[in-house]
């Protein structure tokens, strides 16, 4: 998404709007404006390459920040606050500069006779497609406060969620970069000064493995810049790789079938259609649209695919519960609770007490993960201990060796 500067002619007041949209192009950006209902008159694009990478890291909303915003709003709505006083009100309340400058874009729009819904479908990076669709439900109904209101509570459980997932595993993460580094340190410094040591005796020969970590010590020593591009080099090849289609299928796939992870990922999408789904038919939005919604923000293609079967399924009249039943990317209780809720007019309320269930099952999983990786992590530790150790201390035994030999003679 690259970040586009306008003015464009409101046909209604005649008025120009200076203001900004996030877009893949020169043309959707366009369109974009198009769809608020202004004529544009100039577009220009914003920071790009390098540059818009940087600022996309340095300038982020984040969910806490959306959180705030949606309860702020909220009130001030519930208040009885019109939308552009509310807005105006949030935005100097709002520290995050990024932020608070959409806003006042929003508010821009807002007056210029956009929707707010529609306002907010110009920053994608930063509102996501159920966030646009909520609201867009809760301005048909007139109950936009509720709305945000729903999607601040949907914003806190999933970020809550995706903390712990992220917290269970920096303990493996530290362990591997502090073995790394001890492994580095002990090649780079330690075995050199062992073959150091080594060239001063005649006739004394070093061990295989100590020849071996040696020769992988002189040539990181000599090619250390070749190591780090070739390093970098995997880690931006299997970014890219991880984007294209075919990446994403197997890296969606691996999520769900890996032996350590799977369980704990299976039973996180779980959680995550649930709850958007319980959030999305609270607020009135068609079961279809829900479906829709879900698809594209469940975060897998695997999943998004079952999803977009089902669709096709219930468009043709079957019930929701009985389409996703014995798909093998949803788990049992899925349909099961749907089944309940279709039979009794309640799916609200079965899919959230469906998103309470799986998200005490992440917790329990990652408590599960936690338990299982300390030991493991601590045998990997010791086996690349044992064989620096042996590198180091079986020339240092074997001199040791040779000289109560040479004092016995």
């Amino acid at each position: 998404m690259i970040d586009y500067n306008y003015t464009a002619k409101n046909p209604k007041t005649g008025a120009n709007i200076k203001s900004r949209v996030q877009a893949e192009n020169e043309r959707d950006a366009f369109k974009a404006i198009k769809n608020l209902g202004l004529i544009p008159i100039d577009i220009k694009a914003g920071n790009t390459g390098i540059l818009a990478m940087f600022n996309s890291y340095t300038h982020r909303v984040t969910t806490k920040d959306k959180v705030l915003f949606s309860r702020q709003l909220s009130t001030l709505i519930d208040a009885g606050l019109p939308i552009i006083q509310s807005l105006s009100s949030v935005a100097t309340q709002t520290k995050n500069k990024e932020l608070k400058l959409i806003i006042s874009q929003i508010v821009t729009d807002v007056e210029g006779g956009s929707s707010f819904s529609k306002s907010l479908a110009n920053y994608p990076k930063v509102f996501s497609p159920i966030y646009i669709n909520l609201v867009a439900a809760g301005e048909t109904s007139g109950t936009i406060d509720k709305a945000l209101e729903r999607l601040a509570n949907q914003q806190e459980k999933e970020a809550e969620i995706i903390s712990k997932v992220r917290g269970a595993l920096i303990y493996p993460a530290i362990v591997l970069l502090v073995m790394v580094a001890v492994v580095a340190f002990m090649l780079i410094e330690v075995l050199p000064q062992v073959q150091i040591l080594y060239n001063g005796l005649p006739g004394a020969s070093l061990p295989l493995v100590t020849k071996i970590l040696l020769w992988v010590s002189a040539k990181t020593i000599k090619y250390w810049w070749i190591v780090l591009v070739f390093i970098a080099g995997i880690i931006f090849g299997l970014n890219r790789l991880a984007k294209t289609v075919k990446g994403k299928r197997f890296v969606d796939g691996l999520k769900m079938s890996f032996p350590l992870f799977k369980g704990l990922m299976m039973k996180l999408y779980m959680a995550r259609f649930s709850r958007m789904s319980s959030t999305l038919v609270a607020s009135g939005v068609p079961l279809i649209q829900v479906l829709e919604i879900t698809a594209k923000s469940v975060n897998n293609v695997l999943i998004e695919e079952s999803i977009n079967k089902a669709i096709t399924k219930v468009k043709g009249g079957k019930a929701l519960s009985q389409s996703l039943k014995g798909d093998p990317n949803f788990l049992d209780l899925v349909p099961n609770m749907l089944s309940i809720g279709e039979e009794s007019g309640t799916i609200e309320q079965m899919m959230g007490k469906t998103a309470d269930y799986y998200e005490k099952e992440v917790d329990t999983e990652i408590k599960n993960i936690s338990t299982i990786i300390e030991p493991i992590m601590m045998v990997i530790l010791g086996g690349v201990a044992l064989v620096i150790v042996a590198a180091i201390l079986l020339p240092i035994y074997s001199l040791a060796g040779n000289s109560s030999l040479s004092g016995s003679h």
